[in-house]
């Protein structure tokens, strides 16, 4: 059974687009990445309803691959309905890229050329096709991948959700193994670094926020033309022993917790005691004979009193024993129960806590979780979202009141980021 062990994403506006028009979805196991088209008033909102469509996660009636495709269709509907209602927004649309990790397989569905890799024993393997003019004239035959990379039309994509009333959502199902590393990427990033590039860079940064940090920094240097998203995720076996062994009859033992005999009752189960202690205990019972009373005295023999065996006190001190050992194990098991629920209990307040902050490149960051690090750098919270405003660029009183790590709900947090990316902020 695998399950997502380590995952980091980020977004960052590059060096010549002025506002960031990805939008990206990590709630483990569904991870979404959407980058946006007809400018900054339509680009953004297309992309940000392509993943609100995901938000709720998927649902159990279909394969994961049928419910990846039915979100997809009604993000599609919800954006053309909307270019068409609103004169701004006309002829917006936005690629998509969905993974979803179930047990044993990751399954994906696709529009456009924002791209699915998986990274396994170091080799970057592609699980999705570019849905633009430049790959169909090369599957075609009638382009190389060297001309590709320099053809004028190279950003037309041929595939979107939103132009059109309908929409063909490529899917497919892909066998994951333990230690597979995910990348969901848009075009911002495959367009300035190559794929041997990309290997290379993942390679060398085992830890997944440096590798996602690298990539976003060496798009950049290669010139940065577009938002840049990258969303990074690797796997993991869970497994979990359960079956009883043969012949253990209705007995099951748990790997890793090794048998531990119970505590002895008080009452007649108690073990035998060694044979040189009953016969030493035996030869104390034995009467003694009287020693002579003295002829002044004729007082009658007083028989010796038989000697109280030590058995049954032994039995009453490790009964008692047991008991407190018992009771003791009972208030420890409470206390753990109640220290889990209070674990239980943080962990969700952490989920449903956001602020804005910035990362370690200036970048204003929504960040989910509490604004502090416990000792040995243990952080209470993660990066969400990277915006592509720098904090050196607002105004010192928009950083007091914006970056004071105040602490706000989801939505509330979004969308204060969301217009400074628009400039909609003073």
């Amino acid at each position: 059974m695998l399950r997502v062990a380590e995952q980091y994403s980020v977004t960052d506006t590059g060096r010549q687009r002025r506002a960031n028009e990805d939008s990206l979805l990590t709630r483990s196991p569904l991870f979404v990445v959407a980058d946006g088209m007809g400018g900054a008033q339509a680009g953004e909102v297309a992309s940000r309803i392509a993943i609100e469509s995901f938000q709720g996660g998927i649902g159990e009636e279909l394969s994961p691959e049928q419910e990846l495709a039915a979100l997809a269709h009604a993000a599609n509907a919800r954006i053309h309905e909307l270019s068409h209602s609103n004169a701004e927004q006309a002829g917006m649309g936005t690629t998509l890229t969905a993974v979803y990790v179930g047990p044993e397989e990751v399954a994906i569905a696709h529009v456009g050329d924002s791209r699915a890799y998986c990274m396994r024993d170091g080799e970057l393997l592609r699980l999705t096709d570019d849905h633009s003019l430049v790959d169909e004239l090369m599957r075609q035959g009638r382009l190389t991948p060297e001309e590709a990379v320099e053809h004028p039309q190279r950003s037309v994509i041929t595939r979107a959700l939103g132009p059109e009333g309908s929409v063909e959502v490529d899917t497919r199902s892909f066998r994951a193994r333990s230690q597979d590393v995910y990348l969901l990427c848009s075009d911002g990033l495959t367009t300035m670094l190559s794929e041997d590039e990309i290997a290379g860079l993942l390679n060398a940064n085992p830890r997944l926020r440096d590798a996602g940090e690298a990539l976003v920094i060496a798009a950049n240097a290669a010139g940065g033309r577009d938002n840049i998203t990258v969303v990074l995720l690797r796997l993991e076996d869970v497994r979990m022993a359960t079956d009883p062994e043969p012949g253990a009859g209705e007995q099951q033992t748990l790997v890793g917790i090794p048998a531990v005999a119970p505590p002895a009752q008080s009452g007649s189960q108690l073990a035998p005691e060694p044979q040189s202690e009953r016969a030493e205990a035996f030869e104390e019972a034995i009467p003694q004979p009287a020693a002579p009373a003295p002829l002044a005295r004729a007082e009658p023999p007083v028989r010796p009193r038989r000697p109280r065996r030590a058995e049954p006190a032994a039995r009453s001190r490790r009964g008692v024993r047991g008991h407190r050992i018992r009771r003791r194990a009972g208030l420890l098991a409470v206390a753990l129960s109640v220290l889990g629920l209070l674990g239980a209990a943080a962990y969700l307040a952490l989920q449903s806590v956001y602020f804005i902050g910035t990362n370690n490149r200036g970048l204003v960051t929504l960040f989910q979780g509490l604004p502090y690090q416990l000792p040995g750098n243990v952080a209470l919270y993660n990066s969400e979202y990277v915006s592509g405003v720098s904090a050196s660029t607002l105004s010192a009183q928009r950083r007091h009141t914006l970056l004071n790590h105040s602490l706000r709900s989801e939505s509330d947090a979004a969308g204060l980021i969301r217009s400074l990316e628009l400039g909609q902020l003073e």
